[in-house]
């Protein structure tokens, strides 16, 4: 699985829908579930596990920090039909910490490592890292090389590193995405003395000229919310980033070809705004974007909505 390109695991975002709909844009980028935990997988009453076939290249994400726990999970998803099994050691907030996985594992690299031996006697599946460059004061390129050494030596051998360190205390995870300084160079100083570990770099990239500026350094670049609120970023990666000569569809082509799939996830139970909402951006940058996104939020979390309201906004997108 060529990890140049991926998008980030976004709770509330890449859900199965989501998911689909950038396959559309993309045959190549890498897509990531949501975070799921490993209670919610577990124990939890509904099927936490479920995409599309289409979606592959698939990772899904596990929160959790118990090895048992873990390698069960781990299981299943590959009997699911994952294509890798991502840890998360990256998320920051106080309902993550609680259930002590996240951003607060980097302080216990050998637990992480203990849930990667777990994870890994049970499944042939890749198992990876999401982590940070720190947290809170421990946030030199020693904590972190220590952190890489030892889960590595457990048999993790591709790592995302999304290059903010985190605060575990005293801001949201909202303000975890954008306060703490960006430092791109320690990610490449990290490919450096692991010249033999995948390691993909993640925060604030938002265009594909970034992306090619990483790849000089670094095996693959991961990108969140730019590739959600602007989509279009996806339709060019497969052309510039792996060199595919398909040609990339029009935004208006690509709702239409949207249209089947809403009509048979609406006849499975689906509401239409729970796919509608990530398309909101398709047409950014675009003449007639705003009135698009209007028509879609004004009319489309409707009970009785449908396909049709879809092609009314369209209608008012000049082709």
């Amino acid at each position: 699985m060529n990890h140049k390109f991926s998008v980030a695991p976004m709770l509330d975002w890449t859900d199965k829908h989501c998911r689909y709909f950038h396959r559309k844009l993309s045959h190549h980028a890498v897509l990531y579930t949501e975070m799921v935990t490993t209670g919610a997988i577990l124990f939890g009453q509904g099927d936490y596990l479920s995409f599309n076939e289409e979606e592959h290249p698939v990772v899904v994400q596990l929160g959790g920090s118990d090895p048992e726990a873990m390698a069960k999970s781990a299981l299943l998803c590959q009997q699911h039909g994952y294509d890798a099994i991502n840890i998360n050691v990256g998320c920051p907030s106080d309902r993550v910490q609680n259930g002590m996985f996240g951003a607060c594992l980097m302080a216990q690299p050998a637990q992480v490592a203990a849930c990667v031996s777990a994870m890994r006697a049970v499944v042939d599946i890749p198992v990876t890292v999401k982590t940070r460059i720190g947290i809170d004061d421990s946030d030199d390129m020693q904590f972190l090389t220590d952190f890489v050494g030892i889960v590595s030596e457990a048999g993790c051998s591709q790592f995302i590193i999304h290059a903010r360190k985190a605060w575990l205390q005293g801001l949201s995870p909202k303000e975890n995405r954008e306060v703490p300084p960006l430092n791109y160079p320690r990610v490449y100083q990290l490919k450096q003395q692991f010249p033999d570990l995948d390691i993909s770099i993640n925060g604030g990239v938002k265009t594909v000229e970034e992306c090619l500026t990483h790849l000089q350094y670094l095996d693959g670049v991961m990108v969140g919310r730019e590739a959600y609120t602007n989509p279009l970023l996806l339709a060019q990666i497969d052309h510039a980033l792996y060199g595919d000569p398909r040609p990339v569809p029009t935004p208006h082509q690509l709702v239409r070809e949207m249209l089947p799939y809403i009509e048979l996830q609406m006849q499975q139970g689906a509401r239409f705004w729970h796919i509608a909402r990530h398309m909101l951006g398709i047409f950014q940058g675009v003449p007639g974007a705003r009135l698009w996104r209007r028509h879609l939020s004004e009319t489309g979390h409707l009970p009785t909505s449908g396909p049709e309201v879809m092609l009314a906004a369209l209608a008012k997108v000049p082709e």
